[in-house]
């Protein structure tokens, strides 16, 4: 990486970047055609109604009003005026607790670098280590670094006494915002209005049974052990028939694109290919085309419809049941339901938003197997990385391979291109590699078997996270340090190549630096832009749109990407916590990322996001978890550079820290981490005596009768209903079509199966 200049070009460029994304947008997002785009959210609560209603034919496209243009800023203040509370009614408590991780990168690194600027850097500075050093190629940011002290010298206690106080800063930190979280998200399970998964569990791996389907093996089952179960639905293999419904609406926007043109144009018919996207193939009359494939799709979706309906392999050995009370629903999702723990599996039913249904027909016992081919695929992934890995290091290290390979010296020699290429280019490079990294990931999780929305997210970000430390981290630390220092491995002996790594490590700093501006910066204002949905959502209301309600349907409101997103921050942490005490003058460039993406997600939260689901912050542990992983690699590291420094002294009051770490990890878990995971039995029986009380006439059948059917089969809700039709509550007999069974030896299947009456 290069000097000072190069990271000002870098710095220069991306500043430049984010400045025009975000003059773009304030002027976009003021012009009512663009209204929709912009403020997605408001349209879908129905609080906002387009400004294109004005007589004036002109305000209707362009903003006549110069004095909103004065106030272009005006969204800055206004994403901050929120308070909390209100922000959770609006979007929820996933979205207010996302922010707050970025709220969280503040408190945790302003204190930091104050302290590392005021104190490590001036003792950074002062020494000249690596200007004695010639083997070393190294640059202005690196006599930054620790990498600028000596060997054996006392200076080296400033950076012990300062990863102390990060340790115990982060602690502080971590524990007050844990236990925020777990109290706002009690808070919320209490506060929040009544939902049909607080009375749900999902049943996995309902054991065959002979005399009975697996409908009423489920009600016979749960009638006996459960006194307060209510209804079930069971789940169908309806695959096949969601891809039809897909389809065809995929070819209902064709057609209505093609009505949409000969309306405009009634004299001339238009015409399709009837090839690959339109490509190739035999030219006919589109609207006609289409008429004909939608009216063979309808027959297909009509006859994949009843074979559902009357085929019992269609059904799969799952169900969702509910309960009479959220007690209820507490005690199956968290006991133990049979003496065989494999069958009869409970868990809480994600809610009915959250229910990822293609998962739901695959075999319980595939899932072990499918798990274990995509970790083997994950590290193959990860592994051959390395590869792109490894060229953006080459970019990113020119004077190393220069001293090795100097016929390339008089392309690159030029100041400018050289800053451009070392100060610019590695971290955009980087950035294109990993832009369909997180789709291969989350396909992976699919293939894996996870049954929510919320589920795949966050095992999607438990591996982006895996690939990013591992590559992104450790990759471009690595590889590197070889590029950077390779004239020095090739000409020293093997025992020093262990010193020349760990006085090179810091020197990736400025590389980091580079990657945080083009990523932190210009990534984060590019993200408000919304360039995509806006592009998309003038093809769509050009071509597609009828309606006030196709309007509405082509708008694209998006969701908070957690699966990518949230792993990216933890990059931010990594980079921060590893770097405070090592090379601090990459924190300010971190601070600016954290301040900037608060403020840009506050605003997208209030005025565009709808999120997919709620989850009740579900997610917090992982974050919490991933914080803590980052705080210990920074103390691992640190280790290594002062053995490498010749610090004996320093070895065991370092090694503390992990040992301290593990320690407040475990007391966290086991301190907040169950309420994120069970419902109190207690809660669940006030709020249902609550909701006793104040609504005793409530019909919880009727509530929750549709709730957990398929959603190709809501049209025929009524006739799902009258399949799984269930017994009168009052009646104190279960029916079965199994025949007796007080013959059967206690140890049967059936036995085994059926438990005892509750």
């Amino acid at each position: 990486m290069g000097s000072l200049s190069d990271i000002g070009l870098a710095a220069g460029i991306n500043i430049l970047s984010a400045i025009g994304f975000l003059l773009a947008f304030a002027i976009l997002r003021i012009q009512p055609f663009n209204d929709r785009v912009y403020f997605p959210k408001w349209y879908l609560k129905g609080t906002r109604s387009s400004p294109r209603h004005s007589s004036n034919v002109v305000s209707k496209f362009v903003n006549l009003d110069c004095g909103t243009y004065l106030r272009f800023l005006n969204w800055m203040p206004d994403a901050l005026k929120m308070p909390e509370p209100e922000l959770i009614r609006h979007a929820g408590l996933d979205s207010a607790v996302y922010v707050r991780i970025y709220c969280l990168g503040l408190k945790l690194f302003v204190p930091i670098a104050m302290l590392g600027l005021s104190v490590l850097l001036p003792v950074n500075w002062t020494s000249e280590t690596l200007e004695k050093t010639k083997a070393l190629t190294f640059n202005d940011i690196d006599k930054l670094s620790i990498s600028n002290v000596g060997k054996g010298s006392d200076r080296l206690w400033a950076h012990l006494t300062m990863a102390y106080a990060i340790t115990f800063w982060t602690f502080y930190v971590l524990y007050r915002e844990y236990k925020v979280v777990a109290t706002m998200r009690l808070n919320f399970l209490a506060l929040e209005e009544r939902r049909p998964d607080q009375f749900t569990v999902m049943v996995r791996n309902v054991p065959p049974d002979p005399d009975e389907s697996v409908s009423e093996h489920v009600q016979h089952f749960f009638s006996v052990n459960h006194r307060d179960y209510l209804s079930h639905q069971v789940v169908y293999n309806a695959n096949k028939l969601a891809n039809v419904v897909d389809k065809k609406k995929s070819l209902q926007n064709w057609l209505v694109y093609y009505e949409n043109k000969h309306a405009r144009n009634p004299e001339k018919r238009p015409t399709a290919k009837t090839g690959f996207w339109g490509l190739w193939g035999k030219r006919v009359d589109a609207i006609d085309y289409y008429k004909n494939e939608i009216e063979k799709l309808s027959i297909e979706e009509e006859s994949e419809r009843e074979l559902i309906m009357n085929d019992q392999k269609a059904i799969m050995p799952v169900a969702f049941v509910s309960f009479k009370s959220r007690w209820g629903a507490a005690v199956s999702a968290q006991t133990q339901q049979s003496s065989n723990p494999t069958i009869w599996l409970t868990e809480w039913a994600p809610e009915p938003r959250d229910v990822y249904w293609p998962n739901l027909s695959i075999p319980f016992f595939e899932l072990t197997i499918r798990r274990l081919i995509m970790a083997v695929a994950l590290f193959f992934l990860t592994f051959f990385f390395m590869i792109p890995i490894a060229f953006v290091q080459s970019l990113a290290n020119i004077e190393g391979i220069e001293r090795v390979a100097p016929f390339l010296r008089p392309l690159i020699e030029k100041k400018v291109v050289k800053s451009f290429i070392q100060g610019f280019l590695p971290g955009i490079v980087l950035k294109i590699f990993l832009i369909l990294l997180p789709t291969i990931l989350m396909t992976m999780s699919k293939i894996e078997g996870h049954t929510s929305l919320s589920g795949l997210n966050r095992k999607s970000a438990a591996k982006y996270y895996l690939f990013l430390f591992v590559n992104v981290f450790l990759g471009s630390v690595i590889t590197g340090t070889a590029f950077q220092q390779l004239d020095s491995f090739i000409h020293q002996s093997a025992n020093t190549i262990p010193e020349t790594i760990g006085e090179s490590i810091p020197m990736k700093a400025s590389f980091f630096i580079t990657f945080i501006m083009v990523d932190g910066w210009a990534g984060i204002a590019a993200e408000i832009l919304r360039l995509k949905p806006l592009i998309m959502f003038h093809i769509k209301n050009s071509f597609l749109v009828k309606t006030d309600q196709d309007r509405e349907q082509a708008m694209d409101p998006g969701s908070l990407d957690f699966a990518s997103s949230e792993p990216r921050i933890q990059l931010y942490f990594l980079l921060g916590l590893v770097y405070a005490a090592v090379t601090p003058i990459l924190l300010p460039f971190i601070l600016l990322f954290f301040g900037f993406s608060y403020l840009v997600f506050r605003h997208q939260i209030i005025n565009v996001y709808s999120q997919q689901y709620e989850s009740g912050a579900q997610f917090w542990p992982d974050v919490h978890r991933r914080i803590i992983i980052a705080l210990i690699v920074s103390q691992i590291l640190l280790m290594g550079l002062l053995s490498t420094k010749h610090a004996a002294n320093s070895t065991p009051l370092i090694l503390v820290l992990p040992v301290l770490t593990i320690w407040f990890h475990i007391f966290c878990k086991n301190r907040f981490e169950p309420a994120f995971v069970k419902f109190p039995l207690q809660d669940a029986v006030v709020k249902d005596t609550l909701e006793r009380a104040t609504e005793p006439n409530l019909d919880l059948r009727a509530y929750l009768k549709d709730a957990y059917i398929h959603p190709v089969f809501y049209c025929e809700a009524q006739s799902f209903a009258s399949m799984e039709e269930d017994v009168e509550e009052k009646n104190p007999l279960v029916p079965t079509k199994r025949t007796s069974q007080r013959s059967s030896p206690s140890n049967s299947k059936h036995a085994s199966e059926l438990g005892t009456h509750s």
